[in-house]
């Protein structure tokens, strides 16, 4: 067992056989579990004459700082803390965004959670931490010790990059490491659950804190059922309508669901995520390329089930990455796939991955004998696609509304479609139930002052979460100005929700509005070309205190609406480029700026 393996510090007062067997037992418990036995040991220890542990007068202190694209390095990071209370810490999550790299200068014990975002990014409001983390500003750090999870997506090229550079660079600044950096796919629970428990033992065993008596009457014996990413709540699809019209190149989908008996709350802002399901004619193209029996038994994490099923329902049957190459070819062993990954070839590879699937990879390279338990191995668990919420709670009571744009194409002579997006346009019927959770995003909020201004640039489906703000203004009586610039293709066909924006607009509710349809006219125009048209309104409404608030593609619109903004705030504050660049930051750094981007 590797030290990254042993939970137990050397120091814990067992036998090399208890601690093997606690070694063991231990890293597969679930958090519920861990209470319980918390409960269970605190309860015995009274039984047994030991009494209550009391807490020592000052709790060692335990900084866990994240910085967060989706929302999961911030949940988890507030589930680390949590976690490290129990175990006697007094621990606080901090965003990277709201401390400078000097601050970590005497922090004795510290736990990174950061996530990877696009081609090895960092967060978006992490840049100016990480940016300076990374300089020669950076103090050192021999007094700190410290433990790092990377949250990242192996189908990019550059997996968990933000987390391996800061591991190093805490390292590199004297910092002791005192549990091993864990690497997290998109199905990140069990690595999440080994790191934290490991890395906060680690920290227990050095920083040595007694941990809060937990009375075993206080646990309940049973409790009401919680939906969450590791629980998803079957939601019933109550409604799906098409919102282009009749000759448009698009497909955009509105979807409603209930929940009704779920417990689930969300705010404007925030993400739900969806779990689908393969299409059909996937899996049986797997299983006719390999020549597997689809009722075959296969061994996943949480159980058996028949190769079909896990297909269908359990695992990533069409994203392709290094990873899953490797894998496979472990079991291929073909010769043209072994130069086709070898990193002299990268360039090759990326171009390979592009626009094709695991079932091209198996035609391309097939294999001489697989099993469906091979063949399962290669792929990683189906992860949950998230979709930015277009409801307000306020304004549909027990409901959640979603934008979707469904995703179809063809490519290296395939049909393809999107996993999530076909799955909810095509394999679901309104009264069936789709599993879902939802998913906080802190940073993306309608402003605080119900009476600030609000700046919406949200092209194409990036229009979701506006209708969720919009709706949530009126539904508070918000008395904040609000405008929105919104784009697509074409006016008759692509204006999506356009009698809801246009009755907003006459009722006050929406103070200006702008659109640009690229399609409708010799030269395109886009929503950065209408920023710049309104650039003195735009700038004044800044100035006002207004939010600037962005949702929509990452590629290229966030970036030329960033732009835009440096040009117009430029051009109208009569500032150069560098005092423009930081009004853009300060903006950043007061919330009024920020974006919601895939």
């Amino acid at each position: 067992m590797s030290n990254s393996d042993a939970f137990l510090p050397n120091t814990a007062p067992f036998t090399p056989d208890q601690v093997q067997w606690l070694n063991g037992f231990l890293p597969n418990l679930q958090s519920d579990q861990l209470i319980w036995m918390e409960g269970f040991i605190s309860g015995l220890r009274v039984s047994k004459g030991g009494g209550v542990a009391v807490a020592p007068a000052t709790a060692p202190t335990l900084t866990v700082l994240f910085g967060s694209e989706s929302g999961n390095a911030e949940s988890l990071a507030d589930q680390t803390v949590k976690t490290a209370a129990k175990a006697g810490f007094k621990a606080k999550a901090v965003s990277m965004s709201d401390i400078k790299p000097a601050k970590l200068k005497g922090i004795e014990n510290l736990l990174v959670l950061v996530s990877t975002w696009g081609e090895g990014d960092p967060p978006e409001n992490s840049i100016d931490f990480i940016e300076a983390f990374m300089s020669d500003q950076a103090p050192r750090l021999e007094g700190t010790r410290f433990s790092v999870l990377g949250l990242g997506d192996t189908s990019y090229e550059h997996f968990c990059k933000m987390g391996i550079d800061i591991d190093a660079r805490l390292e590199a600044l004297g910092a002791q490491r005192v549990f091993d950096r864990k690497d997290c796919d998109v199905d990140f629970d069990d690595d999440y659950a080994a790191w934290s428990t490991g890395a906060i033992a680690a920290l227990s065993a050095l920083a040595a804190p007694v941990a809060a008596p937990i009375s075993a009457a206080a646990v309940p014996a049973t409790a009401t059922v919680k939906y969450s990413r590791k629980n998803p709540f079957p939601s019933e699809l109550t409604e799906r309508v098409m919102l282009n019209g009749a000759g448009s190149a698009k497909e955009t989908i509105h979807l409603e669901f209930s929940l009704e008996g779920s417990g689930l709350e969300y705010e404007a802002g925030d993400a739900l995520a969806v779990i689908p399901h393969n299409a059909q004619d996937v899996v049986d193209a797997i299983l006719a390329a390999t020549k597997l029996d689809g009722s075959a038994t296969v061994t996943l994490k949480d159980g058996e089930c028949t190769l079909s099923d896990a297909l269908t329902r359990k695992l990533d049957a069409t994203a392709i990455s290094l990873p899953v190459l490797k894998r496979y070819n472990e079991i291929a062993l073909n010769d043209q796939l072994t130069e086709l990954i070898d990193p002299a070839n990268k360039a090759k590879l990326n171009d390979y991955i592009h626009g094709r699937e695991i079932i091209d990879v198996l035609v391309d390279f097939p294999a001489n004998e697989i099993t469906a338990d091979q063949l399962a191995g290669i792929m990683r668990k189906l992860p949950p696609r998230l979709y930015s919420i277009a409801s307000s709670l306020k304004a549909h009571p027990g409901e959640v509304h979603l934008t979707v744009g469904v995703v179809r194409y063809d490519s290296n002579g395939r049909e393809r479609k999107g996993v999530c997006s076909s799955f909810l346009a095509d394999r679901i019927e309104e009264g069936s139930t789709v599993d879902i959770f939802v998913t906080p995003n802190k940073h993306f909020k309608v402003p605080a002052n119900p009476d600030a201004p609000l700046i919406m640039v949200g092209p194409g489906t990036g229009i979701a979460p506006f209708r969720a703000f919009i709706e949530e203004r009126q539904a508070t009586e918000a008395k904040g100005k609000n405008w929105l610039i919104f784009g697509d293709q074409h006016y008759l066909t692509d204006f999506l929700y356009q009698a809801e924006w246009q009755s907003y607009l006459s009722d006050g509710v929406l103070t200006k509005l702008d659109v640009a349809f690229s399609r409708d006219q010799a030269e395109k125009v886009y929503v950065q070309d209408r920023m710049r048209e309104n650039a003195k309104e735009l700038y004044a409404w800044l100035e006002q205190g207004a939010s600037f608030c962005v949702c929509g593609d990452a590629t290229r619109m966030a970036h030329d609406v960033d732009k835009a903004l440096h040009d117009v705030i430029a051009q109208e504050g009569g500032l150069s480029e560098e005092a423009a660049a930081d009004y853009v930051k300060q903006l950043k750094a007061d919330k009024r700026y920020v974006r919601d981007v895939y």
